[in-house]
């Protein structure tokens, strides 16, 4: 049997145990291994819960246990969460994790202990939940030279705009409601300023380019300026606002990445995309655009992800995936500057017309 270890037990976390326990049969089958849980880590008690005989506080246990092969990362950020990731990979376990953050800040140097180490470092859960992206642009597309992706990378943005769009409520009102269902933290900046919808445009485009590209390099604008008449705009012009994550590569391969609002036309069937859904496009030079769609957070969808890594996991225990990146830097990076856009602007400012010339006024 393959033995499993979950760090955390929040959302993800107790999500992943579900779904091992649920689904054993299947991923039995489709895995060729039997694998469940050794030990679950967490500081808090979880009396009465079915998982209960799973739980320690002590990581060192999971780190110094040679039946321990797979280890699952759940706990978030870059603090806790990087330490233990390491010492998992220098213990020589495969990790896997939903990290978007620790991916796009600490990625190239987390794969290139799992090389060194000859193990794996898989993370398809942390870009768009419950969506298959990243190893459908590493090994389906991996014949194309990827030239754009975009996309709709955080529900909790969508899910606020689709509110003002389709009710006519305000940003203030839409993020409460928000609050309320759960979709957004009581502290929602990296969601709302755009940082969340970067780290995954930052894994996309590392994957797409060869290089790191750390969130740092990038722009991020979120939706915080975004107001009830930019809404009744977009709709005179047949356009939504929808926040996009977007990388353009440049002849060089280099990605121009940044997030921001855009109006998308009606007739683009990402402008479809309403709620909490994500959705990813991806054009290639032999392909030309595809489209991902589907519940991009969320406790179930993510864990269906993160449970399809352990499988691949555990079928490559022997063997490592051919995952890796060169390091990167600014240089890495193409200007979004100078990307030619069309630009709408929206001004309060009461500005006398003036002749200056035949026919031109300002």
């Amino acid at each position: 049997m393959v033995k499993v270890a979950i760090l955390g037990f929040g959302t993800v976390g107790s999500g992943v145990a579900e779904v091992l326990t649920m689904n054993a049969d299947n991923i039995t089958r489709t895995s060729g291994r039997e694998i469940g849980i050794k030990y679950i880590v967490d500081v808090r008690e979880f009396p009465g819960s079915p998982f209960e005989k799973y739980m320690v506080k002590d990581f060192s246990l999971v780190e110094n246990d040679p039946e321990v092969s797979i280890v699952v990362e759940t706990i978030g950020g870059v603090g806790i969460a990087y330490e233990f990731s390491r010492r998992v990979l220098m213990a020589g376990k495969s990790l896997i994790t939903s990290n978007k953050e620790l991916v796009a800040t600490h990625g190239h140097e987390l794969l290139s202990i799992a090389k060194e180490k000859g193990v794996n470092y898989l993370f398809e859960a942390s870009v768009g939940g419950g969506i298959p992206v990243l190893r459908p642009l590493c090994q389906c597309l991996a014949a194309n030279r990827i030239e754009e992706i975009y996309g709709i990378l955080n529900g909790t943005t969508n899910y606020i705009l689709t509110e003002m769009i389709t009710n006519g409520v305000s940003f203030e009102e839409a993020l409460s409601q928000a609050q309320q269902k759960g979709y957004a933290e009581q502290n929602p900046a990296a969601d709302i300023e755009g940082k969340d919808a970067g780290r995954k445009i930052c894994i996309l485009s590392t994957l797409s380019s060869g290089v790191h590209i750390y969130p740092d390099y990038i722009t991020t604008e979120g939706i915080t300026g975004v107001t009830l008449d930019d809404v009744k705009n977009a709709e005179k012009l047949g356009c939504k606002i929808k926040l996009l994550g977007r990388a353009v590569m440049n002849e060089e391969g280099k990605p121009a990445a940044y997030v921001a609002p855009h109006l998308v036309s009606e007739k683009l069937l990402i402008s479809g995309v309403s709620g909490v859904m994500n959705a990813i496009v991806i054009k290639g030079n032999a392909v030309d655009e595809v489209m991902f769609y589907g519940p991009g957070a969320g406790k179930m969808p993510t864990a269906s992800a993160v449970v399809a890594d352990i499988i691949d996991a555990a079928k490559h225990e022997k063997t490592r995936k051919l995952m890796s990146w060169e390091d990167g830097n600014e240089e890495s990076v193409a200007d979004a500057d100078l990307l030619v856009s069309r630009w709408y602007v929206r001004t309060t400012a009461q500005v006398p017309f003036e002749k200056v010339e035949e026919g031109v006024y300002v």
